[in-house]
């Protein structure tokens, strides 16, 4: 674990819980071939299409893909060298497995991070503590201070040993101007804005503080859960400090990473495997889109060992977290020929949380109606007997799906979720508790590696 995922220390609260060993990695799934999955209704009926891909399916060697995402490389945000790690190390495992691979940069808008140190490592650390930074504050510094919490921005109450401090603040907008000013003339050498609550199962985010201008010194925003643990520690030790780093990222490039293996012929049918790579400030995306991510790469590992008569393409998003950019920027450099070879487009985001209420596998349409991509795990979920747990389609975008869907190819999202409906994501959703340990269960990313493999290979086995 690298420093800048912040994920190094074991902490004062950990100990006080009595967690004094590793974190757990998640179990690996225990089930045979023919046996009846978790949450199936029945033992599976496969062909032998389907056992090739089944019987090659191993979730833990996608898991160590995901440490390597999750863990060493941390939050990718998009644009910046984190993303671009993570896109060499896909490119890297794409060409092993013998693809055609190919990078599409294309621009993405500038990137404000923070990283909160702890010297006396008193905070947890099985959570990530980036934060967003203003643009309008003090960029490029590292400044350290003792913790001192005001409460609301609105109306803080300062103690008399401000100066030197680093301030914590309830943050509201309307208020931000004038309180980091306040406090910048009182002698604070950062300021850390709390963000309200949101309603569970939602948690707010990590974020980057707008409407300033010029601060004289660093302004950060962190997560709820990040002011949680600050809050917690403040009300068990007498002296927090800490070590509060601003880095500004400018002029940026992400990347699309693209595995290509051509089909039988020059205007072969293409059918496609998708997760995006990237991930929201704070987050070290395990499920969001880790999980996603190391699915696809697993299918193209397994795929490699058999012939196909469709062209097949593995693909990562950058930047799908800034507005689905890099999905969109592929669809925009097809021309229409290369549009209209698309048999399916098989969408993977966030397919191996471990929360509990998450039963349903979702499949999520842009337009809500069916489409190959759709049918095909319909029909795969059937053949495993999962029949149970799939639900839709159902309309909603919001996920790479969508750019491939706006212009008429056929495209579908997949993912667990609460059964209520598709927007009941997971708590750790965004936060920076979406960790393995926290979020991922290897059974659910088995079940999806099994559904989506055997679905893309049966489309892509014959013309």
């Amino acid at each position: 674990m690298n420093a800048s995922s912040g994920m190094s220390r074991r902490g004062l609260l950990g100990a006080v819980a009595g967690v004094t060993a590793a974190t757990a990695l998640p179990a690996a799934p225990a089930w045979g071939v023919d046996d009846q999955r978790p949450g199936a209704v029945r033992t599976p009926t496969l062909d032998r299409d389907d056992r090739h891909i089944v019987g090659r399916i191993d979730s833990e060697r996608a898991l160590r893909h995901l440490q390597v995402l999750s863990e060493d490389i941390g939050p990718r945000i998009g644009g910046t060298p984190s993303e671009k790690r993570a896109a060499d190390y896909l490119a890297g495992q794409l060409r092993s497995f013998g693809y055609d691979t190919r990078y599409e940069p294309f621009p993405v808008a500038d990137k404000f991070l923070a990283q909160i140190g702890d010297p006396r490592k008193l905070l947890p650390d099985d959570i990530c503590w980036q934060a967003g930074a203003a643009p309008g504050g003090k960029l490029d510094v590292t400044v350290t201070g003792r913790a001192r919490d005001v409460g609301l921005a609105t109306a803080p109450v300062w103690p008399a040993d401000v100066a030197g401090a680093v301030v914590l603040a309830d943050d509201t907008a309307a208020a931000r101007p004038g309180f980091v000013a306040e406090a910048a003339s009182r002698g604070a050498v950062a300021v850390v804005l709390l963000p309200a609550d949101q309603v569970f199962p939602r948690r707010t985010s990590a974020y980057s503080p707008a409407g300033l201008t010029n601060a004289p010194i660093p302004v950060i925003g962190v997560a709820q859960v990040q002011k949680r643990l600050l809050r917690e520690a403040l009300a068990v030790v007498t002296s927090l400090p800490l070590t509060i780093s601003t880095v500004a990222h400018r002029g940026l490039i992400s990347n699309n990473v693209i595995g290509e293996r051509p089909g039988k012929s020059a205007n072969a049918p293409i059918v496609m495997v998708s997760g995006h790579y990237d991930t929201v400030i704070g987050a070290p995306g395990a499920n969001d889109d880790g999980s996603g991510t190391v699915l696809t790469l697993e299918l193209a590992r397994v795929i490699s060992k058999y012939p196909t008569e469709a062209t097949v393409r593995f693909a990562f998003w950058g930047s799908e977290e800034q507005g689905l950019i890099g999905s969109r920027y592929h669809v925009k450099q097809l021309a229409q020929d290369q549009r209209d070879r698309y048999r399916a487009v098989f969408q993977n985001d966030m397919v191996a949380t471990s929360w509990d209420p998450a039963i349903v596998y979702w499949i999520l349409s842009f337009d809500g109606l069916a489409n190959a991509a759709t049918t095909a795990v319909r029909a795969s979920g059937q053949r495993l007997g999962y029949d149970p747990q799939i639900v839709g389609p159902v309309l909603r975008g919001s996920s790479d799906h969508q750019s491939f869907q706006e212009v008429g190819i056929a495209s579908a999202n997949f993912s667990w979720r609460g059964e209520s409906s598709p927007a009941l994501l997971e708590p750790p959703y965004h936060s920076p508790e979406d960790t393995i340990a926290k979020n991922v269960s290897l059974e659910r990313l088995q079940v999806s590696m099994e559904l989506i493999g055997t679905a893309a290979y049966k489309l892509a086995k014959t013309i």
